[in-house]
């Protein structure tokens, strides 16, 4: 599959808006089960990376990106993550919206979006980070009154991902399951989401935003992808946490 990156987020058109201020859901209620054998006793986004929680260095981001309102969707050990925002950021801020029981990544959404006070919001995973152009990402989002906006990864060689095709004009074309790949571009986990278009659908309490709203709608909704060819790590497996131990702290160096 040949990567087409000319449809790129740097070349915005003059009529661009400019967002006032930039929000964020950060979804950090997940288990964590595939880190067991690293982290046993803490949530997955509160993992120690070069000696500092991985949600430091995603907070850290955001921030210096212009993020200045934070919800943090949480579950699973909740009171650690609080307990750290409160004394590592204690004038950020942030709310916390907890989900009782697991909801799913578009339950965990649903619940969250309450505390938006724009129309649109970023969303991005805890356990993830991503180094998208977040103010730039949500200006293609307005300019093209999107519902979704989904910042995209090329990656050659991989089979732990699936693909996410696009055509010449950014639009979402389809989503193929996870099975090797020589090339693709793979779904970032930073969207920019219309919070009044999203909460029109009638979602059930649990769902999951990846197959229950992207796959599911994204030939009725306006749904397109940003290729963006900046550096991506997920901690989500044993491997993947050991290299961002080596990686992150120079990136932030």
């Amino acid at each position: 599959m040949e990567l087409n990156l000319t449809h790129h987020i740097d070349h915005l058109g003059p009529d661009t808006k400019e967002p006032t201020a930039l929000e964020c859901i950060i979804l950090a209620g997940g288990l964590g089960t595939r880190l067991r054998s690293e982290v046993s006793d803490l949530p997955k986004c509160m993992a120690p990376v070069g000696g500092k929680p991985f949600l430091q260095y995603l907070i850290d981001y955001l921030v210096a990106q212009g993020v200045t309102h934070f919800i943090f969707s949480v579950g699973y050990m909740h009171q650690s993550i609080e307990s750290f925002i409160h004394n590592q950021y204690p004038h950020l801020h942030c709310h916390f919206s907890l989900e009782q029981e697991p909801l799913g990544t578009g339950g965990a959404i649903k619940l969250a979006i309450q505390y938006a006070t724009q129309a649109n919001i970023l969303i991005l995973n805890g356990d993830t980070l991503f180094f998208a152009p977040l103010k730039a990402l949500m200006q293609f989002h307005h300019q093209h009154d999107n519902d979704c906006t989904l910042s995209l990864k090329p990656m050659k060689d991989f089979d732990r991902y699936g693909v996410v095709e696009i055509n010449q004009h950014s639009s979402i074309q389809s989503f193929r399951e996870k099975q090797f790949y020589s090339a693709g571009l793979i779904n970032g986990g930073v969207y920019a989401l219309n919070v009044v278009s999203f909460r029109r659908i009638p979602f059930p309490e649990k769902f999951s935003f990846e197959k229950e709203y992207l796959e599911k709608y994204h030939a009725s909704h306006k749904m397109m992808g940003i290729p963006l060819d900046s550096y991506f790590i997920d901690i989500g497996i044993p491997e993947d946490y050991q290299r961002a131990q080596l990686e992150l702290p120079l990136q932030f160096s």
